[in-house]
């Protein structure tokens, strides 16, 4: 198996890394799609493997590598006829490939995802090691293509290129991977994972087949994290709707407490218009923790969360159905009463989110930055109650 204390730059902190994920839940239209598609004997050579983050595209795109490599196509079935053709993307654990693909030591398969940081060979190496990586994919991370294609070709079986994310690719990366796409090396398979589809370039795009996976319901993200032995809070049904049906959001709202957040962030829009001083202090001392950045990312993303779920009870005339916080349908409802209250939240939700993104970007005092927000909401809140 592979070191599952080492960073990678694909995988979620907490979470095992997709490779080790047996199952995708909820996606049972995706995974038929494919096998559809397998057993027509036309296998396109590129699949674009969408959705929203944490839906389970990695581990898709895992278990179709798994299977392409450990399942023969017609033409090798051998003297004694074709087998049944397979009704799943299943591979057992313990079969060579499935054993082989677990360790990293897969001739037939290739990753491609973001590097070490540096400018040279061995700083990318070092700081990959000590999980120091880069922003984007580049052009260097996908040289090695070629010497992959080289060296697999001769056991004429299938070979697999695995991107995660598409997304991440700079311009040179993005080239390099088009002109792999138009020219696609024989009985090759490449599969793309992208959480923005429309960022990609429209030629890699149109030279692919999409498998589109959305958000899980409640009983399929319960048995992800089961899958991944990661213990749920009590409160199912608030972690499902902050999590918004992914298993990557759910994780990180376990591991960084997200429900008790999220719940002090409404505690204190609760007393707005005239805001509670020593609560809004407290969400600023954490956005300014020493070693707490995905902390902070988080309360920047339920902020935005919580006035997105403002502006849609105005709009709607109705607080969402299921409360991710004690008394969040009363706050709501009392803050964004008709459809003209919604619209100011869902103004501000824009506002303050750029605020919050230009913040970071600039390295503003993460405490000031949250002081401000709440200002910023003082003064919606003030002029609603006006």
């Amino acid at each position: 198996m592979t070191d599952t204390t080492r960073p990678e730059p694909d995988r979620i902190d907490g979470a095992p890394h997709p490779r080790d994920t047996a199952h995708v839940f909820g996606q049972q239209a995706a995974e038929e799609a494919f096998l559809t598609a397998f057993h027509s004997g036309r296998l396109h050579h590129g699949w674009l493997v969408t959705g929203p983050r944490g839906v389970g595209k990695a581990t898709l795109a895992w278990r179709i590598a798994r299977f392409l490599i450990a399942t023969p196509a017609a033409e090798e079935d051998g003297l004694f006829g074709a087998p049944p053709p397979p009704e799943t993307l299943d591979i057992a654990v313990d079969h060579p490939v499935a054993r082989r693909i677990a360790a990293g030591a897969e001739p037939s398969l290739f990753l491609l995802r973001r590097g070490g940081a540096g400018s040279t060979e061995n700083d990318r190496d070092k700081n990959f090691r000590d999980g120091k990586f880069s922003k984007v994919i580049r052009v260097e991370d996908a040289r090695p293509l070629k010497s992959f294609f080289a060296l697999s070709s001769a056991d004429g079986g299938r070979r697999v290129v695995i991107i995660d994310s598409a997304d991440e690719m700079n311009p040179n990366a993005a080239n390099a991977i088009l002109k792999l796409l138009e020219e696609p090396p024989a009985r090759t398979v490449i599969l793309l994972i992208s959480h923005q589809p429309s960022r990609l370039l429209p030629t890699i795009r149109s030279r692919c087949r999409e498998l589109r996976l959305s958000p899980l319901p409640q009983d399929a993200l319960e048995q992800a994290l089961a899958q991944a032995e990661i213990e749920a809070p009590a409160n199912h049904a608030a972690l499902a709707e902050l999590a918004a049906g992914s298993v990557g959001e759910a994780v990180r709202m376990i591991t960084l407490d997200g429900l008790k957040l999220y719940a002090e962030l409404i505690a204190l829009i609760g007393t707005l218009p005239r805001f509670d001083a020593s609560r809004a202090q407290a969400l600023a001392d954490t956005a300014a923790a020493r070693g707490g950045e995905d902390r902070r990312v988080l309360l920047h993303h339920l902020i935005d969360l919580a006035l997105s779920r403002l502006a849609r009870t105005g709009v709607t005339g109705m607080a969402p159905a299921t409360e991710a916080a004690p008394g969040e349908a009363e706050i709501l409802t009392r803050l964004s009463p008709d459809a003209f209250a919604g619209r100011r939240w869902a103004q501000a939700a824009e506002e303050i989110g750029a605020r919050l993104r230009h913040g970071e970007a600039v390295n503003l005092d993460p405490a000031a930055l949250i002081l401000d927000t709440v200002f910023k909401l003082q003064s919606i809140a003030g002029g609603q109650a006006a």
